[in-house]
């Protein structure tokens, strides 16, 4: 089972992709989570972009995403909602519509803030996002609050319960992306 963990974060210093380097350290057996990166060089999306000269980032997106057995999205929030980038990166990835890279793909969404609440608005706002894009959205949440305290300087999670519940999420996005897996 092979999970891609994409970043919403672009910050070199990021508790998001902090988060998704602890998902490959807590990867369950049998489960390899692999980080995706690339969200910040793709074009905005345009829908006169589309044809035979796509961008090769478009291309390397889609490829990507759609070979995935499950995607794990990890998302700050700004303004008290998803990056701008992320979106744009759903917004490549859900086209052709019905027939897009995130078409049935299952993928569950985690988040961390330096605040109190774990990034939870833009959390709800991406599962909405990639429903209505076409994904297969798992249920768990995962809300990291005060990030700044449960990672050391060099970005390794301190907090062994919350690597528990990571491996638990990627537990539950295998089990519920096999059957999908299984019929490709």
């Amino acid at each position: 089972m092979r999970i891609l963990a994409v970043s919403g974060s672009l910050r070199a210093a990021s508790h998001n992709t902090s988060l998704l380097q602890a998902a490959v350290e807590a990867a369950p057996e049998g489960v390899e989570v692999e980080l995706w990166e690339g969200i910040g060089a793709l074009p905005i999306y345009d829908q006169d972009l589309e044809g035979p000269d796509l961008p090769d980032t478009v291309h390397r997106l889609r490829e990507d995403w759609a070979a995935a057995d499950a995607i794990l999205f990890a998302t700050p929030e700004y303004n008290g909602s998803v990056p701008g980038g992320l979106k744009n990166a759903i917004d490549w990835a859900s086209r052709p519509v019905r027939e897009g890279a995130i078409t049935n793909q299952t993928v569950a969404v985690i988040g961390a803030s330096t605040g109190q609440f774990g990034a939870m608005w833009a959390q709800a706002d991406l599962r909405k996002i990639l429903g209505v894009a076409g994904a297969r959205v798992v249920a768990d949440e995962l809300p990291v609050t005060r990030a700044h305290e449960k990672f050391d300087a060099e970005g390794r999670l301190l907090d062994g319960e919350l690597f528990e519940r990571l491996r638990l999420l990627l537990e539950t996005l295998a089990r519920e992306a096999a059957p999908v897996a299984a019929t490709v």
